[in-house]
């Protein structure tokens, strides 16, 4: 379910308390960790994290009038999601990337179960996440490397 909310704010405050309650505790741990590069916006009808035309000019290149986008924090009608591009997106990306192979074998570590699509995690309660593991998969990936790695998997960026 996208929103139409133009505002983070927006966004939360039309939750369900329990659904604002487990979106602002993920929303949180990702602010803790980000890179301050990164800016926090709404995007596609959810909370995203992306790297502005400020530090990137030439944005997404399936859109460039849209920042790079990095991850994506988001209430779906049956479950809440969390997308973290920055696993997926580099060299073996055809396949399963370094990060995208840490990510798992980190999460197998916490005995939780992993509920993930390609670069989405999803979640029904806070419990069901484990939180050091996105925070340190958050971390792993500072704007910089995060760029260098996009140009490599889209050589029309320089």
């Amino acid at each position: 379910m996208q929103s139409k909310a133009a505002t983070v704010e927006e966004y939360l405050a039309a939750l369900p308390e329990e659904r604002r309650a487990a979106i602002s505790a993920v929303r949180e741990v990702i602010l803790a960790n980000l890179d301050p590069q990164y800016a926090e916006a709404m995007q596609y009808g959810m909370i995203g994290y992306a790297v502005p035309h400020s530090v990137f000019p030439a944005g997404y290149h399936c859109d460039p009038k849209l920042p790079l986008p990095f991850a994506g924090l988001a209430s779906q009608k049956n479950y809440m999601s969390l997308y973290l591009m920055g696993l997926y997106w580099g060299p073996g990306a055809g396949d399963e990337t370094e990060d995208a192979r840490w990510f798992r074998a980190a999460w197998t570590q916490t005995g939780k179960k992993l509920d993930m699509g390609k670069s989405c995690l999803r979640f029904k309660k806070l419990d069901d996440l484990a939180l050091d593991v996105v925070a340190e998969a958050i971390r792993r990936v500072p704007v910089q490397r995060f760029l260098d790695r996009y140009r490599l998997i889209d050589p029309r960026v320089s």
